[in-house]
């Protein structure tokens, strides 16, 4: 509620007007300072918590209910009643609340009514976890699992301590984050509304979740929930790394630096598929570690600066992860014998290097792999 409160309250000062926010039943989640125009049903609203049922009537008749845009409601003198503007706070089609101003004194400016519009998404997100968290108070669970994943040992008692994770059990953490999307409020609810309905299916695991601006965490006691259902969930394709399991949820950071990176590494390697654990990440594991500006193999940086070596990369990569056995790349490309030498010998020439010594090929092969890590070589379709 207090996520609630707080966009409430900056959405009226920028607005420079008072709102209320209301449920999808008309009940009063939140409200801002009332320093405007105000009526009986406003005042009765507040004080209530709810719309008393002639006025939700009246409302329902203007078509708040099948509104997906912004929309002028009369007024009702008889009722007590201005002019009203209506925000509908919707997700995926489904209407989760209104978002109310009083268009009295002076009306709303188009501007005014576009700028709530815009708010809505971050409503609906806050919207959607007050009405489906269960447990801890929503902002209480929040904080805590945020402190736990920073490493704060005192969230890992107030979360045992509340009835949100069972003592002495070990905890698991996996990580989901968004294929190519951009992250944004709509992302972020698509991530919530996934964990959250996972979450009801999940009960005896003890879950607990947090979102955040790019990715969404899952905290789980003792085994981590099966990938292919984490995927199901989700409303949008993600890729989901895995931590190492920890014995007790005060250790829950170091599960989630795990599974964040090895999310961040499935992400980047296509050919890992789509959930990576980071116990069986292999040389990744370790390349995680490495500064992401960390200087590559100087003949490997040129060729990497001009696109047209890019095939010439994909037949090293390949050449290299598969023990330098010509057949083996020969088969896994489709190429005759005869133009894999000659591009083996191009990239010779081209990084300035000699594929027979072996420090060399480490050195490449790394490089590669690096280069993947930071962005930097992006091959078609290999993995």
């Amino acid at each position: 509620m207090a996520d609630l409160q707080k966009t409430v309250e900056e959405l009226a000062t920028r607005l420079g007007r008072p709102l209320l926010l209301e449920d999808r039943v008309q009940r009063v989640v939140a409200y801002s300072e009332q320093n405007g125009a105000m009526d009986d049903v406003r005042r009765d609203s507040i004080l209530r918590r709810h719309t008393v049922p002639e006025v939700r009537q009246w409302l329902r008749a203007a078509g708040i209910h099948r509104a997906t845009a912004p929309l002028r409601t009369p007024g009702a003198p008889h009722l007590g009643l201005l002019p009203r503007v209506c925000v509908p706070v919707r997700h995926a089609g489904g209407l989760l609340g209104f978002l109310w101003f009083i268009d009295a004194e002076p009306p709303m400016s188009r501007a005014q009514v576009d700028k709530a519009a815009a708010a809505a998404p971050a409503l609906a997100l806050a919207l959607f976890h007050e009405s489906l968290a269960t447990g801890l108070a929503t902002h209480r669970e929040l904080e805590a699992v945020t402190g736990l994943l920073l490493g704060e040992r005192d969230a890992a008692r107030q979360l045992i301590e509340a009835g949100a994770f069972p003592q002495g059990r070990p905890v698991t953490v996996q990580v989901a984050r968004p294929r190519t999307a951009e992250p944004d409020d709509a992302l972020r609810l698509a991530l919530e509304q996934g964990l959250l309905a996972l979450r009801r299916r999940l009960s005896g695991h003890h879950p607990l979740h947090l979102v955040r601006y790019d990715h969404a965490v899952l905290l789980t006691a003792g085994v981590p929930v099966p990938a292919d259902e984490l995927h199901a969930a989700m409303p949008v394709p993600v890729v989901v790394g895995v931590g190492r399991g920890r014995p007790t949820l005060a250790e829950a950071a170091d599960s989630y630096q795990e599974a964040r990176h090895a999310a961040e590494v499935a992400a980047r390697v296509p050919g890992l598929g789509r959930t990576a654990e980071w116990a069986r990440l292999g040389v990744y594991r370790m390349l995680t570690q490495v500064p992401p500006d960390q200087d590559l193999h100087p003949g490997l940086e040129d060729m990497l600066a001009d696109a047209q070596h890019l095939p010439l990369l994909e037949t090293l990569e390949t050449y290299l992860d598969l023990a330098g056995s010509a057949v083996a790349t020969s088969r896994a490309l489709r190429l005759h014998r005869t133009s894999l030498y000659y591009r083996l010998q191009r990239v010779e020439e081209l990084a300035r290097t000699d594929l027979k010594d072996g420090g060399e090929r480490l050195a490449l092969h790394l490089s590669l792999k690096l280069a993947r890590l930071s962005g930097r070589y992006a091959p078609r379709g290999f993995s």
